[in-house]
């Protein structure tokens, strides 16, 4: 646990009490902060009060004598509108602030600032902050990983010398830390997401745009070009005089890091300094894990790991569970664990990256269905459909692609699995990518992947 000792014998609200929630009213008390937390779930309530932490109705405050609301970052700031506890907050002049930026005020009251590299983007975040902390372990580091993906950044252990912090970071969390402040800060793409909750693509760029623009004086700011709003983002860092890396899967940079067929190259004034082989690291298929491979490559050598030494550790990458995992290879058949696709943009990145698939797709539809993705259809060999967008997709699919309705994930892993090892192919790939949320057959995405990995397992 990272105590908060910002706000030491001063009154603090607390709403919202899921797994970072807790973490975030432990620290604060651990900092000796008078706490009274409160969530709209009465469950939450009593399991908070259970562990000793002070709950209370946030209504019934004296919020004059309160010095900050800190908000669990699932909880709306600002759109569809604010949460009544935040217009409480709000009404009594009082800031309203999430853990990242109790972290960010921590480091700063530190002797010496730890290491800290904050990861976001639309897309890819989890797997470049997976990367890289395995990077900076390879190269001998002390690395806490947490923050949107793994624990929550207070529950860390405490800063020390050559501990390094990796740490991803939704819009949520960055919306409730107005200075923030990494060391290295890294922006990877950016599309619509969350519109319901920041209003406008204008707010949600905005929000994004202030991890890299914010990096300490001295840091480095790493950046995807390959959007438009990435782009200008990146100008104005360079423009501001902040150290700053530009990456880019779709076009050659003078100064930056690009992909060049299977390699990424590293550009300095138009001269090649560093070439990084990609080829047959399975864990980094497709350009998307190209993009993720380049951000980790430029953050953990602004964190003082040589070339030589990220090279090797890029290559060891085990990759993240659920995204174009890996699972098992019978014969020459690979079956691969994609559940993390739950839309069609997700399920296009694994399509792309492999040829002769037996898909298995399907489950609670999102808007759209797979229609986007009908110029990936000469890839897949036969599809095995499942859930409630079975009808849907092969509807989709018609003719061009031959299918059967399974029904159930466990039909579909037998008959996928049996159909690509009769083909004959000198090699082909059982790829479970849904494009679909699970919620119709499965309570989330990590269970249906389990699910499929047990199937595999067992064949």
């Amino acid at each position: 646990m990272i105590p908060v000792t910002s706000f030491k014998d001063r009154a603090v609200a607390l709403f919202g009490l899921g797994g970072s929630g807790l973490a975030t009213a432990r620290a604060l008390i651990a900092g000796g902060a008078r706490v009274t937390a409160f969530d709209d779930s009465p469950a939450s309530v009593e399991k908070a009060a259970a562990e000793g932490i002070p709950t209370g109705d946030l209504r019934a405050l004296d919020w004059s004598d309160i010095a900050a609301l800190v908000l669990a970052p699932g909880v709306p700031l600002t759109h569809p509108e604010p949460h009544w506890s935040v217009r409480l907050a709000q009404g009594a002049g009082v800031e309203v602030i999430g853990d990242i930026e109790l972290f960010c005020r921590e480091r700063r009251l530190g002797l010496r600032r730890a290491p800290f590299a904050a990861i976001t983007g639309t897309n890819g975040k989890s797997t470049t902050t997976a990367l890289l902390a395995h990077l900076m372990k390879v190269g001998g580091r002390d690395v806490q990983i947490g923050g949107n993906f793994g624990p929550a950044i207070l529950g860390l252990e405490p800063p020390k010398q050559g501990r390094v912090y990796v740490i991803e970071c939704s819009s949520y969390q960055i919306d409730l830390a107005p200075s923030l402040d990494p060391a290295v800060g890294i922006l990877l793409n950016l599309s619509p997401d969350h519109l319901d909750r920041h209003g406008t693509m204008e707010h949600y760029a905005a929000v994004k745009e202030r991890l890299v623009a914010q990096v300490e004086a001295g840091g480095t700011a790493v950046i995807g070009v390959d959007d438009p709003w990435c782009r200008a983002f990146a100008d104005r860092v360079a423009a501001s005089g902040k150290g700053l890396v530009r990456l880019s899967v779709l076009e050659k940079l003078e100064d930056g890091i690009y992909l060049d067929g299977t390699d990424l190259v590293v550009a300095e004034g138009g001269r090649t300094v560093f070439t990084l082989p990609l080829a047959g690291i399975g864990s980094l298929r497709g350009s998307h894990n190209a993009q993720n491979a380049a951000a980790a490559f430029a953050s953990a050598r602004a964190l003082g790991l040589a070339p030589e030494v990220i090279a090797v550790g890029i290559k060891s990458f085990p990759g993240l569970a659920h995204r174009m995992e890996q699972v098992r290879t019978i014969g020459n058949v690979l079956f691969v664990n994609d559940s993390k696709a739950t839309n069609a943009d997700a399920a296009e990145r694994a399509l792309v990256s492999f040829d002769n698939i037996y898909w298995i797709a399907g489950g609670k539809p999102k808007e759209g269905g797979i229609a986007p993705l009908a110029p990936l259809f000469p890839r897949v060999k036969k599809a095995y459909l499942i859930g409630v967008a079975a009808e849907d997709f092969a509807a989709t699919l018609g003719d061009g692609v031959p299918h059967e309705m399974s029904g159930t994930l466990e039909v579909a892993v037998a008959s996928a699995a049996r159909d690509a090892a009769s083909a004959g192919l000198d090699h082909a790939v059982v790829l479970l990518s849904p494009a679909c949320a699970s919620f119709d057959q499965f309570r989330n995405f990590e269970v249906r992947g389990d699910a499929f990995r047990a199937l595999v397992a067992a064949l």
